[in-house]
């Protein structure tokens, strides 16, 4: 009985041992979690070094970077607006921007002239005729304060339309200019939907509440109501480039002004489209007198600009490090 009593218990298990192997156990974790939270602590310290960096040279540089626009508004100057792109709401060109940026020019006592530099397709009539009918509000109000629309590579629809509110219109004789017209346009999907068998349901609430469906076929009254919408819109802008341009526009001997066609500028100076050849650099010197130019142009906030100058890579990644991650596949 001894025997067995003494090999049974040789199998049971040594309590201190195992109290020694949890507390190595219990070390071992202890040690990995500070581990983990001195890299935390020295990443966190790392990334927000960083950031500190790039906010000293946002503060530093932002001011640099309105070197090179010509001028300081402290001394007379002409002002420059420029009319880039689209010309519709929320755009770089739209109503807002642009008259935010006619507003500030005219406040400023120091400008002599302003120059809209034009280098656009057209867009929104809406957006245009709310420049339009800006910048001839301002021109009455100080009518000291010539404006000058300068067309770069293309000055056509909306952004002539905006051109001719000005004093006066300069381009290059390479310039695309005009296109005095209207447009809109679509698809329609109603062939190939028959040949596939498909049938549109449209349920409204109006005779012709779905007169635009592209997957409908076109009626002859709809499409007559239609181009009057056009058309009244073609002669609100035919009507207001007149009034800007007055009898310098030889619409007389060329009807075909208000076609839609567009000539350069070497063209458009007999037909009265524009009053000279030139630049916005010879513009501000020769016609205005200020050869000085400031930009008035409302731009991006200054934490934007120096994001773009950075790079798209170091942009991303100091949002990534401020946690502001976008969806990525991995």
């Amino acid at each position: 009985m001894s025997d067995e009593w003494k090999g049974s218990n040789s199998e049971v298990p040594d309590p201190k041992g195992d109290d020694r192997s949890w507390k190595l156990l219990e070390k071992t974790l202890l040690a990995s979690v500070q581990e983990q939270r001195r890299s935390r602590r020295w990443g966190i310290f790392f990334k927000l070094l960083t950031f500190a960096y790039l906010i000293g040279a946002l503060v530093v540089f932002t001011p640099l970077m309105d070197f090179g626009k010509g001028g300081s508004r402290s001394d007379p100057h002409t002002a420059l607006i420029e009319v880039q792109g689209m010309i519709a709401d929320k755009e770089a060109a739209s109503a807002d921007n642009i008259v935010d940026a006619l507003r500030s020019a005219f406040d400023d006592a120091k400008t002599k002239g302003v120059i809209l530099r034009i280098n656009s397709p057209g867009g929104s009539p809406v957006q245009a005729g709310y420049i339009y009918d800006e910048i001839r509000r301002l021109r009455a109000e100080k009518p000291d304060i010539k404006v000058y629309a300068v067309i770069s590579d293309l000055g056509a629809s909306g952004a002539y339309y905006i051109a001719s509110a000005a004093d006066q219109i300069y381009a290059d004789k390479a310039s695309l200019v005009g296109s005095i017209g209207v447009t809109a346009a679509g698809f329609g999907f109603v062939g190939i939907m028959d040949k596939l068998g498909i049938d549109r349901r449209t349920y409204t609430s109006g005779e012709h509440k779905a007169f635009l469906d592209p997957f409908q076929p076109p009626k002859a009254d709809e499409t007559q109501f239609w181009q009057g919408v056009l058309d009244t819109t073609h002669r609100q802008f035919i009507a207001s480039v007149k009034q800007g341009r007055g009898d310098r526009l030889k619409d007389k001997e060329h009807p075909e002004l208000f076609s839609g066609l567009v000539w350069t500028g070497e063209q458009a100076l007999p037909l009265g489209l524009i009053d000279g050849l030139g630049n916005a650099s010879y513009v501000a010197r020769e016609v205005i007198g200020a050869k000085d130019i400031v930009d008035y142009t409302v731009e991006d906030s200054p934490f934007d600009r120096f994001s773009k100058k950075l790079g798209v890579s170091m942009a991303n990644q100091l949002a990534m490090w401020m946690g502001f991650q976008g969806p990525s596949l991995r």
